[in-house]
């Protein structure tokens, strides 16, 4: 019943079925009036007509047509107060659909209309002023409630708003993050993959032990990327699975990384000191930018030797990863992904990250995270 009395049609057409019983048994009960006659009936429903034309001529057109049709019931057989309703279903519906400013217009508005209805039916200027006061609280009333309904629709339609914003931008820092993921773990693979690739072709008639070690770490540097991605990738697949019960990869990892350097003939120096425990997204946000620093000295650097210090207290944790290469510049290197990703996971949480030339030879990536990240927390 709710569904069928929510439709348009049934919506536009109500104050016609509603109003003119009730304007009529007012006046049949009425004592004060002429009465209820046969025109009396025609004309409580011509003087409701226009509010089934309120969406097609809106309220300012169709109010000359109600204040007359007001002043034709009062005329006829005066029910009473019941003959607001005509203006005021109009003005509740006018200020429930249209909002603040044409309430506030309306709201101007109605006062003379109120006063051109009824005062060629009052007897005196007291009751002049009774009835108009009367009935202009009553429209004034219709429109306040009107207003009400739109605000809090309103209020509901920005919080609804609001809500999908945030979770569209939660999607995007998702995406965003997986992404970076991936690119860690594929670019950070491929290339040691590639090196050690090299190395064995290389040695494979000359050392083959070697090169047998070399396809040995190709072996397993492709196993844990793929698990890597597995995991990463499976987040995508199903948005309700649990969150993997293994610890993140942190400061405590970065030997595996190394190994897979010198697996490639690369001396890799790797000092960690910290002295507690820190927030999964430090360790993790490190952890990357170590993988990644690491992956541009064996893309890019042209370096034997590359050292990796890490050093974590109670406040802030700082990373320093140098090569001795001959130090490509600035231009050469961030334009990429690896570095702006870098310092897209520093200043996430609220950390900086550089990365230059070092003095005299070499490239060198310092990062500075800290221990409560700041960004992560707003």
């Amino acid at each position: 019943m709710s569904g069928v009395l929510a439709t348009p049609t049934v919506q536009r057409w109500l104050p016609v079925i509603v109003l003119p019983p009730i304007l009529l048994l007012d006046g049949l009960l009425s004592d004060h009036g002429p009465g209820v006659d046969l025109l009396s009936v025609p004309l409580a429903y011509v003087a409701v007509l226009p509010l089934a034309l309120r969406e097609r001529l809106g309220f300012f057109g169709i109010a000359p047509l109600l204040v007359a049709g007001v002043v034709l019931v009062l005329w006829d057989f005066e029910p009473g107060t019941t003959v607001v309703a005509i203006p005021a279903w109009a003005l509740f519906d006018l200020a429930r659909e249209r909002g603040r400013r044409q309430t506030i217009v309306a709201a101007v508005a109605v006062g003379p209309c109120v006063i051109v209805s009824v005062l060629p039916f009052a007897d005196n200027g007291g009751e002049l002023v009774s009835i108009v006061l009367r009935n202009l609280a009553l429209c004034e009333l219709a429109l306040a409630a009107g207003y009400l309904m739109w605000h809090n629709r309103a209020a509901l339609e920005r919080e609804v708003s609001a809500r999908e914003a945030d979770a569209q931008r939660r999607v995007g820092d998702e995406r965003l993050r997986i992404a970076r993921e991936v690119h860690d773990v594929v670019a950070h693979a491929m290339v040691a993959i590639n090196v050690q690739a090299g190395v064995a072709a290389h040695l494979i008639d000359e050392d083959t032990d070697q090169a047998r070690e070399a396809l040995r770490h190709i072996k397993r540097t492709s196993g844990d990327a793929l698990e890597d991605l597995r995991v990463t990738l499976g987040v995508l697949r199903d948005p309700d699975q649990a969150a993997p019960v293994g610890p993140a990869a942190g400061l405590e990892d970065l030997d595996g990384v190394a190994d897979q350097l010198r697996a490639a003939g690369m001396e890799v120096v790797v000092d960690v000191d910290t002295v507690a425990p820190l927030p999964t997204p430090v360790q993790s946000a490190s952890y990357r930018i170590v993988q990644e620093a690491l992956t541009n000295v064996l893309r890019h650097a042209g370096a034997r030797r590359v050292t990796v210090v890490a050093r974590a207290d109670q406040k802030v944790v700082t990373i320093v990863v140098a090569d001795d290469g001959p130090g490509r510049s600035p231009t050469t290197i961030g334009a990429g992904a690896g570095l702006l990703g870098m310092r897209e996971r520093a200043e996430a949480l609220g950390g900086r990250l550089t990365a230059g030339p070092s003095e005299g030879r070499g490239w060198r990536v310092e990062a500075t995270l800290p221990v409560v990240p700041t960004r992560a927390r707003s």
